[in-house]
């Protein structure tokens, strides 16, 4: 019996990093769920095992947040598995009832710190394990959203909001146009491997409103009219688990798919080569402090 392919989804708890580990799952991979609360992590655990019906399931946690935790999350992967096949940066954090800047324990700002600099520490620390893969896969996410801020640039001398004033949208978008880049630098760089680096651009996906107790009345009425029309996770999930799993995609790195798993344009300001360097040499000074 062949050993199954491993694929790790990072915020796999709920929403479509649930929804993606149950049906990567279902493919017959082995799927590790890296999540921060290991409360939910158990409840999400036994609900994909049950879903999936597959015993394949691991669960690791990590907080993206912070440097160490990352590098305790590489460790530990790497003790258990010599090879990772798929790497799913699902995590990030954007909560719409944030209005102050929030920094975290090693002194970063947390979207930055979570939604950007996490997923590249990781990828980084795991880049063996996914050499060792036949055609390892990277696969980052971005936003739908940032069709809407076409002129929004990371700001290298202010990503932590420490000068100008904080926005929550502004730090997210920031966070995931930097992610777009760095898709780009790493399909790049890795483009001598069978690894690939692809992202995704996921629109308004139902979002379970409990999770933002503090939202007001107009708010939650306004995110209830807007969720009629944006997808289930169930159905994000399906262009995940293809870009996770289909052969189709397996000779293709460095493309920004859309929810119905076509090719799409990012802005272009991300594709420009002195702009890729300048965000990609930022990240690694901040990665480089520890």
């Amino acid at each position: 019996m062949m050993d199954k392919k491993v694929c790790v989804i990072t915020g796999a708890n709920s929403g479509i990093g649930k929804a993606a580990a149950i049906r990567i799952a279902q493919q017959g991979y082995q799927v590790i769920i890296a999540c921060r609360s290991q409360e939910r992590a158990e409840v999400a655990l036994q609900e994909i095992k049950k879903k999936s019906d597959s015993d394949s399931i691991e669960l690791m946690i990590v907080d993206l947040s912070l440097q160490e935790s990352i590098q305790k999350l590489a460790q530990s992967f790497r003790e258990k598995h010599d090879t990772l096949d798929v790497l799913i940066h699902n995590a990030a954090i954007f909560d719409i009832t944030q209005k102050q800047v929030q920094y975290t324990s090693e002194g970063v700002e947390s979207i930055w710190a979570t939604n950007h600099l996490g997923p590249v520490l990781l990828t980084d620390l795991l880049l063996d394990p996914l050499k060792n893969s036949d055609q390892g896969r990277v696969i980052t996410i971005a936003s739908k959203g940032l069709i809407a801020k076409p002129g929004l640039k990371v700001n290298l001398n202010d990503p932590e909001f420490r000068k100008k004033r904080f926005r929550v949208t502004n730090a997210y978008y920031q966070s995931k146009r930097a992610q777009v880049i760095y898709t780009y630098w790493l399909a790049e760089k890795l483009s001598d491997t069978s690894i690939t680096a692809n992202c995704i651009r996921v629109p308004a996906v139902k979002v379970d409103i409990n999770k933002y107790p503090n939202l007001s009345p107009m708010m939650k009425r306004l995110y209830s009219l807007k969720s009629r029309s944006a997808l289930s996770p169930e159905e994000m999930a399906e262009t995940y688990t293809y870009l996770a799993t289909s052969d189709e995609v397996s000779n293709l790195s460095g493309k920004y798919f859309n929810e119905n798993r076509k090719q799409v344009k990012s802005s272009r300001y991300t594709y420009q080569l002195e702009n890729i360097n300048q965000v990609m040499n930022l990240t690694m000074r901040y990665l480089k402090k520890r």
